[in-house]
């Protein structure tokens, strides 16, 4: 069964609603042979990573940059799973009060870095999430597990 890790920093309403409807996306019936583990990203090890097929990472945008969890939890796994995860499938989510540029920017270096490969749209929010927004992170997670299906 392939496993899809989900490490997230859930310090808001607007970061929660993101988070739910990723998970619920992941977690879909219809969506088989897939388990999906759901992480905080200041509890995420770098045996979490070695041992999932994919990744979502969600995070607010704090100050200009991801959130202080997430890069911790990048910190973390970097050097452990650099090789051992190389061209592994990955997506993410980022909420923000008025900007997101440089958490993504800062997302998408250390992902290149690590050598994984984003297969789904990432998910950027700016203010409170519409439906639209939703129903975004919903596809990102459905995409993502559907991804894995053997």
């Amino acid at each position: 069964m392939a496993t899809l890790l989900i490490v997230h920093h859930t310090p808001s309403p607007n970061c929660q609603a993101m988070f739910e409807a990723v998970v619920s996306g992941a977690t879909d019936p219809e969506i088989e042979g897939v388990r999906v583990v759901r992480v905080p990203a200041l509890s995420a090890t770098a045996s979490d990573v070695l041992a999932a097929d994919g990744y979502l990472l969600g995070t607010p945008a704090n100050l200009g940059y991801m959130s202080g969890a997430l890069k911790h939890f990048f910190d973390q796994v970097y050097y452990p799973c650099l090789d051992a995860t190389r061209g592994r499938p990955f997506g993410y989510w980022v909420h923000g009060g008025n900007d997101v540029t440089g958490a993504v920017r800062g997302i998408e270096a250390i992902t290149t870095g690590l050598g994984w490969r984003r297969t789904a749209e990432a998910v950027t929010v700016t203010g409170e999430p519409d439906k639209s927004d939703v129903g975004k992170c919903w596809e990102l997670g459905a995409t993502a597990a559907a991804g894995l299906m053997g």
